[in-house]
Parts: structure tokens; sequence; C-alpha cells
């Protein structure tokens, strides 16, 4: 897969299928499964003209959808400017190795700057040793711990 064939582009009404299938790609990766209505739910915030909610882009291989990545801008108390939280990032296992992770990265990165909001983070799998090869390369590694509220 050359790289110069892969085009970036925002999600859009007619990803819908297409969108759908990388992210529940990406979401068995973790184990998870979702409600159709999150789905529907998720691609309409993707959509939406609202500053505060979530913007997503597709990586593209011709017709084929073989990247995602999905952020959202907030404020931040001890950042005037806010904060850029990259929330998923996925691609395809064929399409993985040339580079369709760290143009996805990126493209976040491009966002966020032009915004005036240059600080970008994002959670990963500590065993999650593939992404964080390339995570090490272009991000720095943080001492924080994250802790989640019990389910009730």
């Amino acid at each position: 897969m050359d790289m110069e064939t892969i085009g970036l582009r925002p999600v859009a009404t007619g990803d819908r299928d297409a969108w759908g299938q990388l992210w529940r790609a990406y979401l068995d990766f973790y184990g998870t499964a979702l409600p159709d209505t999150t789905y529907d739910t998720a691609f309409d915030r993707l959509l939406s003209d609202d500053p505060a909610s979530f913007r997503g882009r597709l990586a593209w291989a011709g017709d084929r959808a073989v990247g995602l990545v999905h952020w959202v801008f907030h404020p931040h108390m001890w950042r005037p400017e806010g904060t850029c939280y990259l929330q998923d990032l996925y691609t395809a296992p064929e399409a993985r190795g040339h580079g369709v992770a760290r143009r996805l990265i990126e493209a976040v990165y491009a966002d966020a700057d032009a915004h005036g909001t240059p600080r970008v983070y994002w959670l990963t799998q500590s065993h999650n040793h593939a992404a964080r090869r390339l995570y090490d390369r272009i991000g720095t590694l943080t001492d924080f711990i994250r802790y989640d509220r019990p389910a009730a």
C-alpha cells in the first residue's frame, strides 16, 4: 500500500457503513460491544456542526476506508486555550505498517494547531505494543495513571 494513495477526509454522511465497520473492529480490539443506538449517536456527533462535539477523519485507500480517528476539544483549568483529546484511533490490519495511523494523528495535531489548542493527548493500553512503538516516536509518555469510577 503506497502512502501516496491514502487520502484523509472528514467523516461525511455517506460514510456510515464504512465508518461503522472500522469502529466495530476498533471496539472489538478492546473487547467492547455497544448497542446499535450508540453507533447512531456517535455517527451523528461526528456530523455535528457543534464545535464542542466530536470530529472524525477516515483514511481511504481508493474507495475503501482503512483507518479512523476521533477527537474532541474541551476546556482545561490549567490551559486557557483548552486541550484536545484523541479518543479513538484505528487502522485496518491490512493497512498497518504503512503510516496510516501516523497520518491520522498528524491530522489531529494540525486541527488542534489550527484551533489554537496545541495540546493533544490520548490513552492506550500498556500491552498495546504495536501502537506504542508509534506513540513513543510522535508523543511523550507521561507518568499519569488513570482511574475510573466503579460500575454501579
